[in-house]
């Protein structure tokens, strides 16, 4: 749990998608799908250090992601903790510019704004130029309080207006609805797509995603506050957000198997399973179709574009809803259905997240969570294979069958599987393997902490003795 904690604390979020699902017509659905390319906001002594993959890196550059929108344009963000630290400074009244860029900026403005204050008579104004992003607010602040006889004013979105002023009319203007420098603009300006969260946040209307546990981990530490160390107060703290969570992995995982459907190993091949004949309810299934400003979605499929797959997910969602609706009433051509009778027939995975490769196989957000079987974790150690990467690992087991591969220490590496069947198969084949030694992992035997603990009990122990005795041979001698 710390580990995961440890690791989201430097991961980066570089977009979230959102879609609007809303009931126009019996048994049709009208979907507004949104696509919000995100930027930590870099804001007075506000800036973020985070960590890229670089095969996450060639996946986006692989389904089209847009990298200039998202370093040039991406919306700021900031959790409960940095608003705290961004009022503190606006509070002080001492504001500092930290960027270089900015600062740059600034002493330019300041040189140009001193020079004509010198000669400008009061009322007379000029207006600069060239200002971008949180620049229109640091620009106003460190003019206002160098200088008592001005006021600024942005004109659009790159531009602020200076005017000479009496300091009388100055104290008139100050944190009226005329000052742009209001701490509460400055805020709602600075929190970006967190105004959006916290208006999710207020609807409470269920949330839906498909092997949603990432995105509430990042929606936590992004946008509400800092990953807790206790797990049970993420949890605690994620339903006091969103009381109703569908997972739509989960919901397909469990009823997969009772129609037989082919396996679908991603969220677009679940919907298309859905829709096609295979599925016995498909022709009665409810009907979700693109908006106006949508429509680019119904001629092409975009899999992996953050806002088509929320377009998947809830379609995912009325789909399998209906098909268990169906299945209870023993009415494969029902059509007439209401949301609210969807929600009763999901009532058993609602708050269920599915979990990948862990000890239980889904996190209860309102509860509890299942403690089920999983696969054992495996060990692999390495002979003549000399530095020897978790890819190589990887690769090499995928002949067989699919493992998650951790380094675990020198020539040890854990592997992670759910399909018993997998973790059965692969003792097998590898008991002659060259290279490779796979047993199960015992942590008080492979445990690297464990290990080093008993070495040192066994050193004090040898000691220990090792004065006993010499101590017994000193007295034996008197």
């Amino acid at each position: 749990k710390n580990l995961i904690r440890n690791t989201y604390v430097y991961m980066m979020v570089t977009g979230y998608s959102l879609a609007l699902v809303f009931l126009v017509f019996y048994c049709r659905y009208m979907a507004h799908s949104y696509n919000f390319f995100l930027f930590p906001a870099t804001f007075g002594q506000m800036d973020s250090e985070f960590s890229f993959q670089a095969f996450s890196i060639k996946f986006l550059t692989h389904y089209g992601f847009d990298f200039n929108k998202f370093l040039k344009d991406g919306i700021p963000y900031m959790n409960e903790a940095q608003e705290k630290k961004l009022q503190k400074g606006l509070l002080s009244g001492n504001w500092v510019v930290h960027s270089v860029i900015d600062k740059d900026k600034v002493k330019k403005v300041i040189d140009e704004v001193t020079c004509w204050m010198s000669f400008a008579e009061e009322g007379e104004s000029m207006v600069l130029h060239d200002i971008y992003g949180f620049q229109m607010f640091e620009i106003q602040l460190v003019l206002r309080q160098a200088l008592q006889d001005i006021w600024t004013v942005p004109l659009g979105s790159q531009e602020v207006m200076v005017k000479k002023i009496s300091p009388r009319e100055r104290w008139l203007l100050e944190n009226t609805f005329y000052d742009s420098c209001r701490r509460e603009q400055i805020l709602i300006s600075a929190r970006g797509f967190t105004n959006l969260f916290h208006t999710l946040v207020k609807a409470k209307k269920p949330l839906v995603g498909h092997n949603m546990l990432m995105d509430l981990l990042h929606l936590h530490d992004k946008f509400y506050n800092p990953l807790p160390e206790d797990y049970e107060e993420f949890k605690k703290n994620i339903h006091t957000l969103f009381p109703i969570l569908i997972d739509t992995k989960n919901v397909a995982k469990a009823i997969w198997k009772e129609f037989q459907f082919p396996q679908a190993s991603n969220l677009l091949e679940v919907y298309e399973v859905l829709c096609s004949d295979m599925n016995p309810t498909n022709a009665t299934c409810p009907e979700v179709f693109h908006a106006s400003d949508c429509l680019r979605y119904a001629t092409k499929k975009s899999p992996h574009e953050a806002a088509y797959d929320a377009f998947l997910c809830g379609s995912v969602l009325l789909k399998t809803a209906h098909l268990l609706l169906c299945r209870i009433s023993c009415d494969p051509a029902r059509t007439s259905s209401s949301f609210s009778q969807y929600l009763d027939v999901l009532a058993a995975y609602v708050n269920q997240v599915n979990l990948i490769r862990a000890r239980v196989q889904k996190i209860n957000f309102s509860g509890m969570d299942d403690c089920t079987n999983r696969p054992p974790l495996l060990i692999a150690k390495v002979r003549g294979w000399p530095s020897v990467t978790t890819q190589q690992i990887y690769q090499e087991l995928r002949i067989h069958c699919r493992f998650d591969v951790q380094q675990l220490g020198k020539n040890q590496f854990l592997l992670f599987s759910n399909k018993f069947k997998d973790v059965k198969f692969v003792l097998k084949v590898c008991k002659t393997h060259p290279n490779l030694q796979i047993s199960l992992y015992r942590h008080w035997r492979h445990s690297a902490q464990v290990n080093c603990f008993l070495q040192m009990c066994g050193i004090v122990v040898s000691w220990s003795l090792l004065a006993f005795l010499l101590g017994g041979s000193s007295n034996f001698a008197l």
